[in-house]
């Protein structure tokens, strides 16, 4: 694998789960679907997840950021989870 390889893909997963999150969050301001919302917010964490990954693997390389990306990971999980819960109990 080339050199430029690690970077395309940690930047090109971090670019969709942020489009992703825009485009749930420009959704849910026109239908007001709140699992629009909680879907948003759980992409909105992955998209910082993302972000992590690629400062912990690619900038900041004696810095460990793993638990970091961990926390981001199951607080977007949760959230998600959250809102399928709620949306049940409505």
């Amino acid at each position: 694998m080339t050199d430029w390889m690690p970077q395309l893909v940690y930047g090109l997963c971090l670019l969709t789960s942020a489009i992703c999150a825009v485009l749930l969050a420009r959704s849910w301001r026109r239908s007001r679907q709140p699992l629009l919302l909680w879907s948003a917010g759980c992409f909105s964490l992955l998209a910082a997840n993302n972000l992590l990954l690629f400062l912990d693997r690619l900038v900041l390389r004696e810095v460990d950021l793993g638990p970091a990306r961990v926390v981001t990971a199951l607080l977007a999980v949760g959230v998600l989870l959250y809102g399928f819960i709620w949306e049940v109990d409505r």
